[in-house]
């Protein structure tokens, strides 16, 4: 089974975004919405590489049809309308990640003229998804398509990547400045935990702020780990962690490593996990005669 984990630049209206899910088919298992970012995950997950790379060019043909980045407005960088897709192989060889993440960048790339970039596994030399965001369009050029963004829809990031977890802490306070400093300190490379990721963002809608974190090295730093780390920062400066989101879905290993006190603290329970929306890809047995 592989996985694809579309990132879009749409986050606030339902009508576009109902558009975007039916377009993915019956390979959608999830989608998660955020207002203040303006952006939507929609994670999808089919049995093969054809598969999947299908599901993956019918949603960006609908990014194409419904999305205009030139009038986008969020407060999570991107380079897209169609930002980042990557592909993560769930019970299979990671290769066949690699063939579905540059496969669905050379179609995307010639079918709607997308300037994409690849990343980790799917980049011949690694490059991962920070240094796309530095870099592309200023010192690297598009591994596919045209040089220039696309006056709509920008560029894409694609790539092939083992399974992460993205995961946001709400903070009781709506200073940005507090969620930014927590972040560099949980974050690795600034020196905070192992395999995490970590930018923090206003949420005006709502009145908060937000620690929003990848943890791209589960056997480093898993859900739990890193979020009571965020936890216990903003206890120190005088705030609190007020809610726990979940974007995309988890493993059921990881899920089963967190505490019963956690889990309540977080909200997270089995529905939540990869596993569980899976299921209905296995056949239902035949009723007893």
């Amino acid at each position: 089974m592989l996985e694809c984990v579309a990132n879009v630049s749409e986050g606030r209206r339902p009508d576009v975004l109902a558009d975007l899910a039916a377009a993915c088919g019956d390979v959608l298992l999830d989608a998660h919405t955020d207002r203040d970012h303006h952006r939507s995950v929609f994670t999808l997950a089919a049995p093969g590489v054809d598969e999947i790379v299908a599901g993956a060019l019918r949603l960006a043909r609908g990014v194409d049809r419904r999305l205009d980045l030139s009038d986008h407005l969020g407060v999570h960088p991107r380079i897209g309308s169609l930002d980042v897709v990557p592909f993560v192989a769930l019970d299979v060889d990671h290769e066949y990640a690699v063939e579905a993440a540059r496969s669905f960048g050379e179609q995307v790339a010639d079918e709607l003229g997308l300037p994409v970039f690849l990343y980790d596994s799917a980049d011949p030399v690694g490059r991962t998804l920070p240094s796309v965001r530095r870099e592309a369009f200023v010192s690297r050029a598009p591994d596919f398509g045209p040089p220039a963004p696309h006056p709509r829809l920008g560029g894409v990031c694609v790539g092939a990547r083992p399974f992460l977890v993205a995961v946001n802490c709400e903070l009781a306070n709506e200073d940005p400045a507090v969620a930014a400093e927590i972040a560099r300190l949980v974050r690795e490379r600034d020196g905070g935990l192992a395999g995490v990721r970590a930018l923090g963002f206003s949420l005006p809608s709502r009145a908060r702020s937000q620690v929003s974190m990848n943890l791209v090295n589960l056997s480093a730093t898993g859900v739990q780990e890193a979020c009571w780390a965020v936890r216990d920062h903003a206890r120190r400066v005088g705030s609190e962690v007020v809610g726990v989101e979940l974007v995309g879905l988890l493993p059921a290993a990881e899920l089963n490593r967190c505490s019963a006190e956690f889990l309540g603290w977080a909200g997270l329970g089995p529905g939540d996990t990869i596993e569980a929306r899976l299921a209905r890809f296995s056949p239902v047995p035949d009723p007893p005669t």
